[in-house]
C-alpha cells in the first residue's frame, strides 16, 4: 500500500468532523453510507423537519415489496421468475414500483432461456436503508426463527424484512 498524505488527511479531517457533529449542540451529523458521506439531520429532529416541509407521514413500503426488496437484497442478481417462485405470486406490480422508487435497478440480462431482466439492489437501497455495504444485511443466522417452525425460505426473508423495517 502506498503512502499518500492527501488521503491520510482527508481521513484525519472527516474523522475529526464525524466527531465533532456527534456533539448534541448540532442537528446534523456526518454518517458512512455506501462508500461515501453524507450530511443528515439527526433522528431526533426528523418530526420537526418533518412537519416544517409539511411531510405528513413517512412513506413506508407495502408488505409485498418489502418481501420482493429482501428476495432481490439477498439473491441479487435475480430474475423475475425466481422472485416469483420463492414469493408464490405474481411480482410485475411490485417490481415496478420498486424500480420507480429507485431501490433496485435492472443490472442485464440472464443467458437462460428468453434471457429474462436480472435485478439488482440500487445505490438508493443503501441510503434508503442506511447502510454502508452489502455485507451490513442482517446475516440469516442473525435471525430468531423457532426450530420446530415449519416452512420455506419465504418465511426466513418475511422476518428478515420484519426485522429490517424495526429499525
Amino acid at each position: 500500500m502506498n503512502y499518500n498524505p492527501v488521503e491520510e488527511e482527508v481521513n484525519a479531517a472527516l474523522e475529526f468532523l464525524t466527531e465533532k457533529y456527534r456533539n448534541p449542540d448540532f442537528s446534523f451529523e456526518i454518517v458512512e453510507i455506501d462508500h461515501g458521506y453524507l450530511f443528515l439531520s439527526k433522528s431526533t429532529y426528523h418530526k420537526t423537519i418533518g412537519s416544517f416541509l409539511k411531510i405528513s407521514s413517512p412513506r413506508r413500503l407495502s408488505k409485498a415489496a418489502l418481501e420482493t426488496l429482501a428476495i432481490i437484497a439477498y439473491k441479487q442478481p435475480v430474475t423475475k421468475s425466481e422472485i416469483e417462485k420463492i414469493r408464490g405470486v405474481n411480482c410485475d406490480y411490485t417490481i415496478q414500483k420498486l424500480l420507480d422508487k429507485d431501490l433496485v435497478s435492472i443490472i442485464g440480462r440472464n443467458d437462460g432461456p428468453g434471457r429474462p431482466l436480472l435485478y439488482a439492489t440500487s445505490d438508493r437501497f443503501m441510503d434508503y436503508f442506511g447502510l454502508k455495504s452489502m455485507n451490513e444485511l442482517p446475516k440469516l443466522k442473525d435471525f430468531n426463527i423457532p426450530e420446530s417452525e415449519i416452512g420455506d425460505s419465504s418465511t426466513i426473508l418475511e422476518e428478515a424484512i420484519r426485522n429490517t423495517n424495526e429499525n
